[in-house]
Order: structure tokens, then C-alpha cells, then sequence
């Protein structure tokens, strides 16, 4: 039976289901993305499952929209997670996440973060200057403005997934490679490094997937059990479709997996016995 204390300490953690998607991949190991097919398009949609075994802590969704920024044509990119149940009566989550991709450089302009984690709230929007590499901060829930330094080339928590599924080359993997990836989270830029460990098989609800394996590296403490908690399926096929995310955190063991999709803009390979 599900106490009250475990559901409070799987509930929190939904909001990590967004930040596991930037930490997919790294640069050293992508590819210009011209010489890489499109990995996504208008109308591309992702639902998934948040789980401790058979217990559901929520779902979170992601869906591409075509969108004009400042006379730009981008991608807009919309994030949502949710507690649901019980965990949601005892823990209650909302997030919402927008990140305006530039079409051609797959790099972002916008990113909007608002959040309620159990009383917890943020509402955040940063908008990017990649040329002068400065990030404008405002904080609307006390209506605050600040400029901060960028790297170069930086990406936001959502604009990194979809750049990198753009950009990884997976004809060039080799076990063991490592790389490393610059992404702003709050008022900060935070970089990631990440290993590839091959090619696996993994079963899920839509039959068997032939996946590439990461293991990104990160800082252990507060919420992971060690640096090397962290382990990442994405299809091995020309979509890079997120299928599944485990982490082992201070407080057990969670599982991200791929509920449900839509418009997909290649075909997803599924493996026949």
C-alpha cells in the first residue's frame, strides 16, 4: 500500500522528467545538421509515463507547433507534467515549460517557465540574444529583470533535446564516446557530459525497440544516488524518439517511459520476432 510519505517523495520528483531530456546527447559527437535528416516537425506530439514500478507519479507531454517570433519562423515548443491520483491529491504538480526554436540554426529565442510544485511556484521567461551571447532574465512572479552571459551556441532545458535530435550523427557513435553540452537553467549555464554505451533492445507497450544507450554524468547528492545515475533509450532510427529515462534517486528507483505519440515525421521502426 502507498504511504502518504512514499507518495510525497515520488511526486516531487516529476518535474525531473524535463530536465532528463536535454541530457540526452552531447555535441561531440553530432554532426552539422544539414548532413543529418530532420528529426522532427509541426505536429510531432509525446506522452509520458512517470513510474515507481507499478505506481503511476504522473505524466508529462511535449508537442511541436509551427509559430512567428519577432518576424522569425520557429518551432514552438510546448512542456507539461502533471502528478496524477493520489500522488496528485497528496503532492500536487503543475509545470509548464515554451521554448521558440529558430527553424535554421535550431537554436532557441524564448524560453517560458512556470511551475506550482506543492505550493512551490516560478514564472520565469528568458529571452536569448545568441549573437551578443546574453540571456534577459524576467521574473514575473516579483516582477524582476537581469542580463547574463551565455556560452556560445547556448540551449534552454527544452531547445536542447530537439537541437540535438537535429544534430546527432549515429553512424559516427562509438562505445565510449563522451561529450558535452552547455544548457542556461534559472540564471546559469550548466554544462553536461555524457557517455554512449551502444545499442539495446528494450520491450515496451508498442513491442521491442532497438534503442542508443547514454549514460549522462551527473552531480551527485541532494537528488541522485551518484554521479552515473542516470540512463537514457532514444529510438535508433531517424525520429531519436525519447522511449524511456531511469534514474536512481535518493529516494528509489524512478522510470520515464513513452506512453503515447503522434506525427512523427519518419517511420517508427519496431522490431518483429
Amino acid at each position: 500500500m502507498t504511504t502518504r510519505k512514499s507518495t510525497l517523495k515520488y511526486s516531487s520528483h516529476l518535474k525531473w522528467i524535463v530536465l532528463l531530456f536535454p541530457i540526452f546527447f552531447g555535441g561531440q559527437f553530432t554532426a552539422d545538421a544539414q548532413e543529418v535528416a530532420p528529426a522532427y516537425q509541426e505536429g510531432e506530439w509525446f506522452k509520458f509515463r512517470v513510474h515507481y514500478g507499478l505506481v503511476t507519479a504522473g505524466y508529462a507531454t511535449l508537442k511541436v507547433e509551427n509559430s512567428i517570433y519577432k518576424d522569425k519562423s520557429v518551432y514552438h515548443v510546448k512542456g507539461f507534467g502533471e502528478t496524477t491520483g493520489i500522488s496528485r491529491f497528496f503532492f500536487k504538480v503543475e509545470d509548464y515549460y515554451e521554448s521558440y526554436i529558430d527553424k535554421n540554426s535550431n537554436l532557441p529565442y524564448k524560453f517560458v517557465r512556470k511551475i506550482n510544485e506543492g505550493g512551490h511556484t516560478k514564472d520565469k521567461v528568458i529571452d536569448f540574444d545568441q549573437e551578443n551571447r546574453k540571456a534577459y532574465i524576467h521574473n514575473r512572479k516579483h516582477d524582476k529583470r537581469k542580463t547574463v552571459s551565455t556560452d556560445i551556441g547556448v540551449q534552454d532545458m527544452v531547445s536542447a533535446f530537439y537541437y540535438l535530435r537535429n544534430t546527432i550523427d549515429s553512424k559516427q557513435l562509438k562505445k565510449g564516446d563522451e561529450a558535452k553540452l552547455t544548457m542556461f537553467f534559472d540564471s546559469e549555464n550548466y554544462p553536461f557530459k555524457l557517455r554512449y554505451l551502444g545499442k539495446e533492445i528494450i520491450r515496451t507497450k508498442f513491442g521491442k525497440i532497438q534503442c542508443l544507450k547514454f549514460r549522462p554524468m551527473v552531480e551527485s547528492g541532494r537528488v541522485f544516488k551518484e554521479q552515473e545515475s542516470l540512463t537514457v533509450w532514444v529510438s535508433d532510427d531517424e525520429n531519436k524518439a525519447p522511449i524511456r529515462i531511469k534514474a536512481s534517486l535518493a529516494v528509489g528507483s524512478i522510470k520515464v517511459d513513452l506512453d503515447a505519440f503522434k506525427g512523427l515525421k519518419h517511420s517508427f521502426k519496431i522490431l518483429v520476432d
